[in-house]
């Protein structure tokens, strides 16, 4: 009997607003031998998404005792009790099945996994093509007011200075260019021996 072999590690990042989740989905409908990591989540659910699918939605004291535990691989506070973070226990569960994991995480999440995994994971930064676009996008999107898409503006600028810690950059500005280029990365990725 043969071990199975441990699935690699695809992490995309990106300022929120920048396609990464349109990206992921559609990474995810074309290649079915992509498991997805869902991250947890203190912040409250919005009216389109589902537990334990678009996220595990747990409460901001039972984060914090996640975090106090390390059953974390990564986790930031994004906001004010705002917490995201990527539960070792789901990642492994994945990875032992031999999947390969997708992740969609915030930016400092994506450095923080490509330095536990190393060379088994590929970072992918997903780049606006710029900030007045990006602006455009959350208005359109309608999910915030107008105070959490300055904070989000702002979040993003600073973002925007990590994309040459990444393996890859992908400028979504032509979506259907840019899931080409993402689909052919990650083929690339995953043939290749590490």
């Amino acid at each position: 009997m043969t071990a199975v072999q441990k699935g690699k590690l695809i992490v995309f990042s990106a300022p929120s607003g920048s396609g990464k989740t349109t990206l992921v989905r559609y990474l995810m409908s074309v290649n079915k031998k992509l498991s997805f990591s869902i991250s947890a989540a203190s912040r409250k659910m919005r009216p389109n998404e589902i537990d334990g699918e678009d996220y595990y939605f747990i409460s901001v004291d039972e984060f914090k005792t996640k975090i106090k535990n390390n059953e974390f691989v990564e986790w930031e506070e994004v906001y004010p009790d705002h917490f995201y973070g990527t539960l070792f226990s789901e990642v492994e569960r994945l990875r032992n099945k031999g999947h390969h994991v997708v992740f969609d995480v915030d930016v400092v999440g994506g450095l923080n996994i490509k330095k536990i995994y190393k060379d088994e994971a590929l970072a992918i930064f997903v780049k606006p093509p710029s900030l007045e676009e990006l602006k455009n996008r959350l208005i359109q999107r309608a999910t915030d007011d107008q105070d959490k898409i300055n904070i989000r503006l702002d979040k993003a600028e600073k973002e925007l200075a990590y994309e040459h810690k990444f393996d890859i950059v992908i400028v979504n500005d032509d979506l259907e260019f840019a899931k080409k280029e993402t689909i052919n990365r990650v083929n690339q990725f995953i043939r290749s021996t590490s």
